[in-house]
């Protein structure tokens, strides 16, 4: 969960999110050294008189600022790409969950069980109880196992509309007509928070996303319940 003041990202709670801190981490770093570099020149060509011949028309120093930055690229390009692919591995998920985007609220089907499904609006400021967030808390949460490789199909019934939860490294579109998946692994039990990402309309700020991480022996008793009601 965001705190006031908070610089950085969210904790990570999957493994995408971690190797997605990582590499920011890893290219700012690089974008720290470029600008102490750039900096460093521009002072010094300000606060000295002296100029140095060589400098000003030499194929060694032309040769090396062509090839340092296509360098620099590929060291930016290489764990991009590697994440990229990483974002797109869907490997025999235990749960698939369809997520249909509405205006302005999120409604759930486990599509592994024959009748579970529900809506999920947000909850009213006055019906808070103390500890849950304005804005922010559900309804209904969407429980899912921990540890389990969870798959989640996103969709809209009327506008465009984006599932997205930051500590869970997933961000999806949801768009009318068309299925889009995803997937992520909860790596420690919580509840972890998301809005959509999608300027969807007037309301499009409070439709809020709960993801739920519980131990899977909570999940199988939890699932048994709302198949009873």
């Amino acid at each position: 969960m965001a705190h006031p003041s908070q610089l950085g990202f969210q904790d990570a709670a999957s493994p995408v999110m971690e190797e997605l801190l990582h590499f920011h981490d890893h290219a700012l770093m690089i974008v720290f050294l470029i600008s102490t570099l750039v900096l460093y020149i521009i002072v010094a060509m300000v606060s000295t008189k002296l100029t140095n011949k060589y400098i000003l028309d030499s194929q060694e120093i032309e040769v090396i600022w062509t090839i340092l930055p296509a360098f620099i690229l590929i060291l930016i390009a290489l764990p991009s790409l590697r994440i990229l692919y990483l974002m797109d591995e869907i490997n025999d998920p235990h749960l698939t969950i369809k997520a249909m985007g509405h205006q302005w609220y999120w409604s759930y089907e486990y599509t592994d069980y024959e009748d579970l499904g529900f809506d999920s609006y947000m909850l009213p400021t006055q019906d808070l109880a103390p500890g849950q967030f304005r804005l922010l808390e559900a309804d209904h949460r969407m429980v899912i196992p921990v540890e389990s490789p969870i798959r989640v199909l996103v969709s809209a019934e009327d506008v465009l509309h984006s599932w997205a939860v930051p500590s869970l490294g997933v961000k999806m579109d949801a768009v009318p007509g068309r299925l889009n998946q995803t997937a992520f692994i909860a790596s420690r039990p919580g509840v972890f928070y998301g809005q959509c990402s999608e300027i969807c309309g007037a309301n499009h700020s409070f439709m809020p996303i709960v993801v739920e991480a519980v131990p899977l022996q909570y999940f199988e008793k939890w699932s048994s319940l709302m198949l009873e009601d």
